[in-house]
């Protein structure tokens, strides 16, 4: 018997056997208009109780003279609704463009839960911890295999099956080493200034203001300034280096050189890490000398202690690995920050937000980097009774 007859649907239900007629042009705004009739067809809405008992559904295509895809999207989610029932589905009549279409149409609905699930926030931080650890690991991975790179580079460089690029060596000493040298310059001078100013506060109080010369001289050569110094160059060269070479990453400038026979390793990263490792000592240097000038000029403004009276006590309160464990510390931290730097450039996927997403990243992980490295080394010095 006829349940619905329509220009362009015509429902027939015999017993367990639903027969759907579908005609004229099938297009969105039929499909539109039809989209709900068809929902309660094939949910079995109430009052539909013949089709919810439907088992052999016929969809008679014969009657139809255009079809595009939001037609066809209707019609194969109708059927998958049948046959999501356990009701077996057969076309009569579909020609076969139309047929075409419908498997191209073959796309479920998408699966988007109204309210996102709720999730024990126990569980949701051990999943962040988790991720953020898995993270790290495939990070370090990383690195170690561009370390291991830049090694055997380094080697090749050392036994002449390798050519430095002497301009570019010395055009990034000049970048990173001497236009550096007034922001070094000028914050370990002002660090070797709250230094001394905050020491003799205290010591003051003890009577023992004397002692402040001791407390800048080996906080400044031993931890302050290669350390201050390394975090300045981080955020400073570090940063750059990444930007650069992922700028060139995006205008596909890299990938011209490899075209050409050149290696990036060679011209992009050789140049700027050897170049770092020369700079750093030398800024570190620098901002020993400038720390110690600050604690020096604390020293006589408040302290009404003489240039001579406070060099005396500095050399009586360090040695020569209270200067020499920092400068054996700066280039260590200096091939950190240039092997983060240029590791994050190359890895830039081709977009101006990833170049500054990596540089971020870049600044992040080498400064992480050398306070490990800074904490164990401070720990291995004493170990040695350095």
């Amino acid at each position: 018997m006829a349940v619905e007859a329509s220009e362009h649907l015509n429902i027939n239900v015999q017993g367990d056997r639903l027969r759907i007629g579908v005609a004229g042009a099938w297009t969105l705004t039929v499909a539109a208009g039809l989209d709900q009739r068809l929902r309660r067809v094939a949910g079995g809405a109430e009052g539909d109780a013949d089709k919810q008992r439907a088992r052999n559904v016929v969809i008679d295509a014969g009657g139809l003279t255009a079809l595009d895809s939001a037609g066809a999207w209707v019609i194969g989610r109708t059927a998958r609704s049948f046959q999501d029932a356990g009701a077996e589905i057969s076309f009569e009549g579909l020609r076969d463009d139309f047929a075409a279409l419908l498997n191209a149409a073959e796309l479920g609905e998408p699966d988007v839960p109204i309210r996102p699930a709720r999730v024990n926030p126990f569980v949701a931080v051990l999943a962040h911890a988790g991720e953020a650890v898995v993270s790290a690991a495939l990070v370090g991975r990383d690195l170690l295999g561009f370390f291991g790179f830049t090694l055997v580079t380094i080697f090749g460089l050392l036994t002449f099956r390798r050519r430095l690029r002497g301009v570019a060596f010395i055009n990034q000493i000049e970048a990173t080493g001497l236009n550096a040298v007034p922001i070094v310059g000028l914050l370990c001078f002002l660090v070797g200034v709250v230094l001394a100013y905050m020491g003799a506060l205290q010591l003051e109080r003890f009577g023992a203001a004397i002692l402040t010369v001791n407390l800048v001289g080996v906080s400044v050569l031993r931890e302050i300034g290669v350390l201050l110094t390394a975090i300045i160059v981080a955020g400073r060269s570090g940063s750059a280096f990444t930007a650069q070479i992922g700028t060139m990453k995006v205008n596909q400038e890299v990938d011209a050189m490899e075209t050409l026979g050149l290696s990036p390793i060679d011209v992009l990263v050789m140049p700027r890490l050897l170049a770092l490792m020369v700079a750093l000592p030398l800024l570190t240097f620098i901002g020993d000398i400038l720390g110690l000038a600050g604690g020096a000029l604390i020293a006589v403004m408040n302290l009404k202690m003489t240039i001579s009276q406070f060099l005396t006590q500095l050399s009586l309160a360090v040695d020569f690995w209270d200067f020499g464990t920092g400068m054996i510390k700066a280039p260590i931290f200096a091939y950190v920050i240039a092997l983060v730097g240029c590791h994050q450039g190359l890895k830039v996927s081709g977009s101006a937000e990833s170049v500054g997403q990596r540089t971020t990243r870049s600044v992040v992980e080498s400064i992480f980097i050398v306070i490990v490295l800074d904490a164990a080394f401070a720990v291995f010095f004493a170990e040695l009774g350095i």
